[in-house]
């Protein structure tokens, strides 16, 4: 079968980044010494009959770097709540910490417990390498004092977040291409709601939009210029806002949704609706857009239909590219850091803990986590492209067991082995419809401790008074029109321009990490 177009750009990029992968140090023994130890604080697998004690693929990096790791793991479910008192009181802890946190407060590092790793770069190549391919990273890494003091653990970030989704058959039906323009996305939302889209008979059955609350931000700020997502938001020129304190644009904003709100294209009980009860309606042909995590197009909604189980070569429900209205529109992914590492400042070998911890950063320890080992988790095509073996996909447990996506590791997750997993159709959306439109929400930015007090102080009240003032301006609860200035006030009097001042402080810094 011939790859489609999409997928031989895939592969290309795969080679190029084979080629990359030779200029990395890889994973070289870390000593002659046999029986060399470090010890190593992480989350256990979220497969609770899972042990990645004696992970295959986590053996292996240990056996290529001549060290062996005594593990000490711990459910994530509690991981938290057991780390944390042992990260206070600051004793017997082991070589290398999985935080139970990205420690943007700067908790454990104002302890002063954890080595600062860029004072040891030339023992650690691999790390060394990945900032230099990830300045971004680098940047959010880069600590108030100037110093990167852990490893990160990713997502991706830019594929496989959350996009609006039309029922492809109903668009066919009306005739019409996939909207782009929040004015033709509203005239396809009457014509979902006024006709007999699923050909029962009934004209009344139709739901012409079925989402969630928590996704309204994503589908229509960006159309407004504003990321009301992650709510601090940076312009073109550096200048930080809050979209919800944004007179003119959030109120526009505000007006879109409440006029969707009056015409019954936003139904009623959008504010408790749930991805199940979604699922429902597309399981019985009765709505015609949602939107949600990408991955779901093919592996939940358009799972639902008898004619997708038939033939799954074409999807139904599918991506589309994001809505404009005065300004662009942009889908917002997410951070890039989930998860950090560091090294305690008393750790018996600090050149060993170093070595590994920097081994397990390796391009090839990444390629170990994410596909496996040949013959025994994937193949190698004719055409050079990998495939993950049945066993994979058929025994989870088996295939977790192994250390795949390793949540007790500093794995770095990869758009291409999810890809495969998909079908044709699915992956091109992904590549066509989503990944252009891909922006990076506000930076992650550690915060000192002035900026730690003024958050602390007014940020979760100001968030949760902006999300009931939110939901009352859509249903018509508070006029738009009456009530909008003295929200503004409100928002001044409960600090907002206190917040702004402290992003701003946070993005400058960033920024400057940038450079």
């Amino acid at each position: 079968m011939k790859m489609n177009r999409f997928l031989s750009i895939l592969l290309a990029l795969m080679l190029l980044a084979g080629c990359a992968m030779a200029e990395a140090p890889g994973i070289k023994p870390l000593t002659d010494a046999e029986g060399a130890t470090v010890s190593m604080l992480a989350m256990n697998s979220w497969y609770s009959t899972v042990d990645l004690a004696d992970a295959t693929l986590l053996n292996e990096i240990e056996k290529r770097a001549n060290v062996e790791v005594e593990w000490n793991l711990i459910d994530p479910t509690i991981y938290s709540d057991t780390v944390s008192p042992m990260l206070a009181s600051g004793q017997d802890l082991p070589d290398i910490i999985q935080l139970p946190d990205t420690d943007r407060n700067m908790t454990y590092l104002s302890t002063g417990m954890f080595v600062k790793l860029d004072e040891h770069l030339d023992k650690m190549p691999n790390f060394a390498y990945y900032l230099e391919k990830n300045p971004a990273i680098k940047a959010s890494l880069t600590a108030v004092d100037g110093h990167i003091y852990y490893v990160p653990q990713t997502v991706v970030a830019d594929s496989y977040q959350p996009v609006m989704m039309y029922n492809m058959p109903w668009v066919e039906k009306l005739g019409i291409e996939p909207p782009k323009t929040l004015d033709a996305f509203v005239e396809m939302l009457r014509a979902f709601r006024d006709q007999d889209m699923n050909g029962n008979g009934d004209t009344t059955d139709e739901i012409p939009m079925s989402i969630q609350a928590s996704f309204l931000p994503y589908m229509f700020g960006p159309a407004f210029g504003m990321d009301p997502v992650s709510g601090f938001y940076a312009d073109e020129e550096g200048v930080v806002h809050y979209a919800a304190y944004e007179t003119e644009k959030y109120k526009n904003y505000l007006t879109f949704l409440n006029g969707l709100y009056n015409e019954g294209l936003l139904e009623v009980e959008f504010t408790s609706l749930n991805r199940d009860q979604i699922t429902a309606r597309f399981a019985n042909d009765q709505t015609g857009v949602t939107y949600d995590f990408s991955w779901q197009m093919s592996n939940l909604y358009s799972a639902q239909y008898p004619s997708y189980q038939a033939d799954p070569s074409k999807g139904i429900v599918v991506g589309v590219p994001p809505l404009s209205g005065e300004y662009e529109g942009a889908y917002i992914g997410r951070n890039d850091v989930s998860g950090v590492f560091g090294v305690n400042v008393k750790a018996e070998n600090l050149d060993l803990a170093l070595g590994f911890l920097d081994a397990a950063m390796s391009d090839e320890a990444q390629d170990l986590y994410v596909w496996g080992m040949e013959d025994l988790t994937y193949v190698v095509k004719e055409d050079g492209s990998r495939e993950y073996l049945p066993r994979c996909t058929e025994d989870t447990i088996w295939y977790q067991g192994l250390g795949i996506n390793a949540p007790n590791m500093p794995s770095q997750q990869s758009a291409e082995a999810t890809a495969v997993l998909l079908a044709d159709w699915h992956v091109e959306a992904i590549a066509t419809q989503e990944v252009p439109y891909a922006r990076r929400p506000f930076p992650d930015v550690y915060s000192t401790e002035d900026e730690v007090s003024v958050i602390s102080m007014y940020l979760t009240d100001l968030t949760t008074y902006v999300d009931e003032r939110a939901v009352a301006f859509i249903c018509g609860y508070a006029s738009i029109e009456d009530e909008f200035d003295s929200y503004i006030e409100t928002l001044k009097a409960m600090q907002v321009e206190e917040l702004i001042k402290v992003k701003q402080a946070q993005y400058d810094r960033y920024a400057a990490a940038m450079q």
